[in-house]
């Protein structure tokens, strides 16, 4: 599955594998992802031999060495899915020797993903090396790392350019930030993240985007540009509070219903409450939320009022944002508990803070490219595991006739 998703990220394009090569056995699948990762290892191959060279394919900068590309010729190796067919770079003077693929060698199954795998938790170029030496026997310089692992640039761009599911139940939307170096200084730069629900209940995540900080502004651009992608409908978009963001969603998708995260108020209200008091406090708040029924929640939000109004700037986050808690009691429990919180995207980013954690980026396309190996390998644990009760929560979602409209007109 994972070098389905990396050669072709998306559902929509694995459907369409399914649908060329219709396998109807496991064997007949591992045949089709036999297919699918030739391509891959032979873009590998291909920057090994640009970094041997010493200049991109088609270059008009003035060269260092006469020696040239020489078309390819055909080779059979062996992977952990059994025998493939690759095209393999050669030079003129036929002095190039790849390390990923030395000459004779024909079993690549124990390295084929290796580099990418280790990159995609973050491990540096100097980490990476030092354990293929280890492991392998070899090394690899950080400048043929670096090679091998541009040529998921292109696949980053088509991946973000890919056309979307035209109808997600839930959005959810939040920002990490990142440190970059721009004009010679370093800034921490806002890194937009979009997570979906599709219909049969799977996580996508659809797409990635770098700005200098996050507005509702730029927010609009990507609500938009996913509406150029094909999508026509949202059900619930969850968010932290951006100001005018909620505006912003409604402008494009008329019809969605705009979540605050209750989390997010939760924290917003303890920074006007001592440490000591967190515990109750936070308990008393589960009340409301968590209540029964709307009638419940209202009488609890009074209850709370009085109990702690001694912390009048807590209250005051309270009220303000009490009509989107009142909003959860249109919905039955499950569909309040997917739409409540935007726990789902924060794990997202804290998956991706494992991998940018190492220091500053030196530009925009380092980050893209580490944090789109990171998304390969979330997608692969997500490919057959929907959200926790779906079959509850669709249900739940079908009670609702704008709701049931969409699922009727978009799930076929």
């Amino acid at each position: 599955m994972k070098r389905k998703n990396r050669d072709t990220p998306g559902r929509r394009i694995a459907q369409a594998i399914i649908a060329e090569y219709k396998p109807q056995s496991v064997a007949q699948m591992q045949s089709a992802l036999k297919e699918v990762f030739g391509p891959m290892f032979e873009a590998m191959l291909n920057g090994e031999m640009e970094s041997y060279l010493g200049y991109e394919p088609n270059s008009r900068e003035e060269k260092e060495t006469t020696n040239r590309r020489n078309g390819y010729f055909d080779k059979s190796i062996k992977t952990s899915m059994g025998a493939t067919t690759i095209e393999v770079p050669r030079d003129r003077q036929a002095s190039f020797d790849s390390i990923i693929l030395p000459k004779h060698k024909r079993d690549v199954s124990d390295i084929e993903n290796k580099v990418l795998a280790m990159y995609a938790r973050g491990m540096s170029q100097r980490d990476i090396s030092a354990t293929i030496d280890d492991i392998y026997g070899f090394k690899l310089s950080a400048e043929q790392i670096s090679k091998i692992t541009d040529y998921v640039l292109e696949e980053q761009q088509s991946w973000q350019n890919r056309t979307l599911a035209p109808f997600y139940p839930f959005l959810f939307i939040d920002c990490l930030f990142v440190p970059i170096k721009r004009d010679y200084e370093t800034k921490e730069c806002a890194i937009y993240n979009i997570l979906g629900i599709r219909v049969d209940g799977r996580k996508e995540i659809l797409g990635l985007w770098i700005q200098d900080s996050e507005s509702k502004h730029a927010w609009m651009r990507l609500f938009d540009e996913l509406k150029s992608r094909g999508v026509q409908e949202v059900g619930f978009i969850s968010m932290d509070g951006v100001t005018g963001l909620e505006e912003g969603a409604r402008a494009i998708f008329p019809e969605v219903v705009v979540q605050r995260c209750i989390v997010h108020l939760i924290r917003n209200s303890l920074k006007y409450v001592p440490t000591r008091d967190y515990k109750v406090f936070t308990a008393h708040l589960k009340k409301i939320y968590g209540a029964p029924s709307l009638k419940a929640c209202r009488v609890e939000f009074e209850r709370f009022c009085q109990v702690w109004a001694k912390y009048p700037g807590a209250i005051a986050v309270w009220k303000r944002c009490f009509a989107y808690v009142e909003q959860l009691f249109d919905y039955p429990s499950a569909v309040r508990k997917i739409m409540y919180t935007t726990n789902a995207i924060e794990a997202v980013n804290s998956s991706f803070r494992k991998v940018t954690k190492r220091g500053a980026f030196p530009n925009d396309y380092s980050v893209f490219k580490l944090l789109y190996l990171r998304v390969v390998e979330l997608q692969k644990k997500w490919a057959d595991r929907p959200v926790a009760n779906w079959s509850l929560g669709r249900n739940q979602l079908l009670l609702n006739d704008r709701l049931a409209a969409l699922f009727d007109k978009f799930d076929r």
